[in-house]
């Protein structure tokens, strides 16, 4: 039998240590009053741990060898070309602008996700109820809608209830223009303006809510200072909801909860260019590196392996662990010797790699960030000095993971979609 109507809110880049911390200040009192009613654990991502995998992997409830997204940046093999979803403004630059935007709206969703990785919106949608999602970028749906802007003419196609930074709308709600001051925590204050259109008229069964500015925050001023900048933002995201069913127990009558994060976070203070350090192969790979992970594709015909990329990185400190395929045996190769997934002691580490190296869109290579480093994009830009993620390590891979009126184990984020479907009753349709 189906339960309550399901929230499931996610917020970009919180750390486990800052929701914690969250919990019980009086500058966060909606979250600290979710703490207080649910159950809470450390769970895992995925990796890489970057947001368009996470989120596909929030979304469909499965890991990168099931929906195919590999990582921010990668090596589109049938295409002969770079993905660029938007490490930087420099990066979209040096793949192309253009094709860029149309990789990260569109694309993604429509050619790139698997479409055997049936997300939670399809399902839902699917069986009659009615899914609703704010600002995900993994948002894949049955619906067809155009842009708002009225130059723009393709279609992206959603779940009934669709918003995406004021360029997709299912409905007419007043909120204001998501993208106008980003760093003023613009899109987040978009996000709550229709999710208060939406919980005032509990006009979805199923929501995903998500938060993206304490990631954009914790980009620039480090995973700590993002606490000073854009809790309180977050917190007021959180109370807009509580507010327009009522107040916070109103709220928690009507809706069961799950919230979490997509990834965490590590401060980096150094920068690598792993075209560089691979620049003796430079006509044998191409190297897709963003934030704390890369991957290396070796191009047809090339006169190396994998296991020599791998060997070749032994000596540089940027690179924590690289991965590989020896015929169907998964290799982690650290401090200049190979060795099973199963002997790397970071979370969930065996299971999170065979399923990045399994993704037929992986390269031939991956590549995981040692503590304090960051891999340049292709425009040359990094976050040293802030905060970034995407590899391995328990910093950049554990999230905070809280449900309230949900009757579920939850220590990975994959298991969010489906805990939710059962929740619902439809897990079935799956």
């Amino acid at each position: 039998m189906a339960g309550k109507k399901v929230v499931v809110m996610v917020i970009d880049g919180m750390t486990p240590d800052a929701f914690e911390r969250a919990a019980g200040d009086r500058r966060a009192p909606a979250l600290s009053f979710l703490a207080a009613h649910g159950t809470y654990r450390r769970a895992t991502s995925v990796f890489p741990s970057l947001t368009p995998v996470c989120l596909s992997s929030i979304a469909t409830g499965a890991m990168p060898d099931v929906h195919h997204i590999p990582h921010l940046v990668w090596w589109h093999r049938r295409e002969r070309r770079i993905v660029e979803y938007g490490s930087s403004f420099a990066a979209l630059r040096a793949v192309g602008v253009t094709q860029s935007l149309t990789d990260t709206i569109y694309n993604m969703n429509r050619k790139h996700l698997n479409p055997k990785a049936t997300t939670m919106f399809e399902v839902v949608d699917d069986s009659g109820l009615v899914a609703a999602a704010v600002n995900i970028t993994c948002y894949r749906g049955r619906t067809r809608y155009l842009p708002t802007l009225p130059w723009v003419t393709k279609a992206a196609y959603g779940p009934k209830r669709f918003f995406f930074y004021s360029l997709f709308e299912s409905d007419a709600t007043g909120a204001p223009l998501a993208v106008r001051d980003r760093a003023g925590g613009s899109t987040d204050a978009y996000a709550a303006a229709v999710g208060r259109w939406l919980v005032t008229r509990d006009g979805f069964d199923l929501l995903a809510y998500y938060l993206s500015d304490f990631d954009y925050s914790s980009h620039l001023h480090g995973p700590s200072g993002a606490e000073e900048v854009a809790l309180a933002r977050v917190d007021a995201a959180i109370q807009a909801l509580f507010d327009a069913a009522g107040d916070a127990d109103a709220f928690l009558d009507r809706y069961a909860v799950v919230f979490l994060s997509d990834h965490g976070q590590t401060q980096v203070d150094r920068v690598a260019r792993l075209e560089t350090v691979l620049a003796r192969f430079a006509d044998d790979v191409i190297v897709c590196a963003s934030n704390r992970a890369a991957q290396v594709y070796l191009r047809p015909g090339s006169r190396t392996e994998a296991a020599e990329l791998a060997r070749a990185l032994d000596a540089e400190p940027s690179v924590d662990v690289t991965l590989r395929l020896d015929g169907e045996d998964a290799v982690a190769r650290r401090g200049g010797a190979d060795g099973g997934v199963d002997e790397l002691e970071h979370p969930d580490a065996a299971n999170r790699a065979r399923a990045a190296l399994a993704n037929p869109n992986a390269g031939e290579l991956l590549v995981s960030a040692a503590e304090g480093w960051e891999f340049a994009d292709m425009g040359g830009r990094h976050h040293a000095g802030g905060g970034s993620h995407g590899s391995l390590v328990a910093g950049d891979s554990l999230v905070p993971m809280l449900s309230i009126g949900i009757d579920a184990e939850l220590a990975r984020i994959v298991d969010v979609a489906p805990a939710a479907l059962a929740h619902l009753g439809v897990l079935d349709a799956v």
